[in-house]
């Protein structure tokens, strides 16, 4: 992939993260806290239904698709098994008193629960739409399909604060409800070439039996990680309560800003990889790949570290918390990312069932760990719960790779990674207490990066001399 692709791709999650920066500071002066919380709840429900009803089929168009001479007839291949089960479970749900709205919100409300029906409709059919442009390297449309709607939700949050709408959580579900079927609207209609085209074909069993043979494991290995991702949220709700559950996802909220390296890498990554082992050429360039990749996951926890004083400024007095909590929580998108680089050998050999594993693993620990953190600790013991959680699930993916493959260098992969996670604890616990300490530990941290990887920013120091020059 380009320069100018990777750019392309780029764009989406940095203008789209930029944009919940603006949107999210209005959220908290605009709702209570206790809705904030029940919208983590539907983001919680969203990701499962993604994980679930794709039974893997979204992992198997991504590994056949430079493979396949039928596009779209792989992409009907994939996407109408989830998509006819996902049908029928709304159908039955629906058919209930309201079931959905109370279980995730303790509110009896029949328009809450078909808004999360769409919500959870519309997520899944772009979810696939999306891979079309991702494997097609479209990545403008890719972008703008992600960027609109951001626009589309900072502009219904703007009309609520000017008009004084009512500040309930049936006006906030709305504007995120929208912003969702307006991203699928959107796919829809820059995928609609190949989607079309993916009608007129017949879904071939035997094609459909091998796609599901590499996906099936991936189902288990998709409710284990989200059951990975989502156990804090479900034992603050729980355990704690809606003020917690709402403090932690402003946390995990402004923690995802490291989700535009991870969105941005992931989009590129795993095309490339993959395309690199039909090629059967590329290969040993992962090793640099995975310096390069710890070298920003460093210095974003660091950046954290050293910064996160800036966060209370821009929130209300009641959030003054997240500002220790959101550095254990970049956690998860700052070390799965990491673990992308290193389980490579699992995708290669097709070994999925060794990533449900490590999946299954890690939820177990974050399990155990929300259990007893939660009650004495609220928001902060879920976010220390589930970094530690990651560190696992990253160390269990890269040892369950190299066992499959080959071996690679981990001494400071492993010890780089200790140092971050023990720091995000420490940080949490008693950042406000030793916080003239903390700051002098993040700085360390990040001072040592300029011996330890003195040849990657030799490099990038090159390429970027080189562009300036080249411009």
């Amino acid at each position: 992939m380009t320069p100018k692709k990777i750019a392309a791709f780029a764009f989406g999650p940095i203008a789209g993260a930029l944009l919940s920066f603006m949107t999210l500071p209005m959220i908290t002066w605009f709702f209570s806290q206790e809705d904030i919380g029940r919208m983590a709840m539907l983001n919680v429900v969203i990701s499962f239904s993604i994980l679930l009803f794709s039974f893997g089929l979204d992992q198997a168009y991504v590994r056949e698709f430079h493979e396949s001479n039928n596009k779209p007839a792989l992409f009907k291949a994939v996407l109408f098994p989830g998509l006819f089960v996902l049908l029928l479970t709304l159908g039955v749900l629906l058919s209930f008193d309201n079931i959905i709205s109370i279980w995730l919100f303790n509110i009896d409300s029949h328009l809450l629960s078909v808004m999360v029906a769409i919500a959870l409709l519309s997520t899944f059919i772009s979810r696939f739409l999306s891979l079309i442009l991702r494997m097609n390297e479209q990545g403008m449309a890719f972008s703008m399909s992600q960027v609109l709607p951001k626009i589309l939700l900072v502009s219904i949050i703007g009309c609520y604060v000017i008009f004084s709408v009512a500040k309930d959580i049936e006006y906030l579900v709305l504007a995120n409800v929208a912003s969702i079927l307006f991203v699928c609207i959107v796919f829809s209609w820059n995928t609609r070439k190949e989607w079309l085209s993916g009608l007129k074909e017949k879904i071939e069993i035997d094609y459909l039996k091998k796609l599901l043979r590499f996906g099936f494991p991936l189902i288990f290995g998709g409710l284990a990680f989200w059951g990975l991702t989502a156990t804090d949220k479900i034992f603050l709700k729980e355990l704690s309560s809606f003020e917690q559950l709402g403090l932690y996802s402003v946390a995990v909220s402004f923690a995802a800003a490291a989700t535009i390296f991870q969105s941005i890498f992931s989009t590129v990554w795993a095309p490339t990889v993959y395309k690199w082992a039909a090629s059967g050429e590329g290969l040993e360039n992962i090793n640099k790949v995975t310096r390069y990749v710890l070298l920003v996951v460093i210095i974003i926890f660091c950046m954290a570290g050293l910064f996160s004083w800036v966060v209370p400024l821009i929130l209300p007095e009641n959030y003054k918390s997240v500002q220790w909590i959101l550095i254990p929580c970049l956690g998860y998108p700052l070390l799965y990312t990491l673990s992308e680089t290193t389980v490579v050998g699992i995708g290669v050999t097709k070994r999925t069932g060794l990533a449900m594993f490590a999946a299954l693993l890690a939820f177990v620990v974050n399990i155990v760990g929300n259990w007893f953190l939660i009650p004495a600790l609220g928001a902060t013991g879920a976010a220390i719960s589930t970094c530690v959680a990651f560190g696992i699930f990253f160390i269990l993916r890269t040892e369950f790779s190299i066992y499959v493959w080959k071996s690679i260098p981990r001494v400071m992969l492993y010890g780089y990674t200790l140092v971050l996670i023990n720091g995000a604890i420490l940080s949490s616990l008693y950042g406000k207490v030793h916080y003239f300490e903390m700051l002098i530990f993040w700085f360390f941290v990040l001072s040592s990066v300029v011996f330890t990887f003195k040849e990657e920013l030799k490099g990038i120091h090159s390429f970027v001399n080189y562009k300036i020059k080249s411009s």
